[in-house]
């Protein structure tokens, strides 16, 4: 597997080990329905969270959640619509996205931006 793949799943799995210490229940680790992908998928209380997750071994670029673009945002909402057609979802939706730095030394840090974007707009 390539460094960079290695580098996104260790992030996401670090990103959903963070949403359940805050009282997220992950729900779904990398769902896909057609063309569209969801990193995870939570519950909280009446809540649907639907995550994007961007991890880099540092910010030389700038921040990870800078990387989200508008087409990958489309590509989100319409996958959590399928997600919530396919399982006959009643909830309020959200969408978050959680920026993991994982420095070659020290600890990861993970930001957590909620309501990052939302989908009327």
């Amino acid at each position: 597997m390539a460094e960079h793949n290695e580098t996104g799943k260790k992030g996401e799995q670090l990103a959903a080990e963070f949403l359940e210490q805050s009282g997220f229940q992950v729900l779904e680790l990398n769902w896909a329905y057609q063309k569209y992908e969801i990193d995870i998928i939570a519950q909280k209380g009446d809540t649907l969270i639907v995550a994007e997750v961007k991890t880099r071994s540092g910010n030389y670029y700038g921040e990870p959640e800078a990387w989200v673009t508008k087409v990958k945002q489309k590509n989100l909402i319409k996958g959590a619509e399928a997600y919530i057609i396919t399982n006959n979802l009643d909830l309020d939706v959200r969408f978050d996205i959680l920026s993991i730095i994982l420095p070659d030394k020290g600890e990861p840090k993970i930001h957590h931006t909620e309501d990052a974007f939302y989908p009327l707009l």
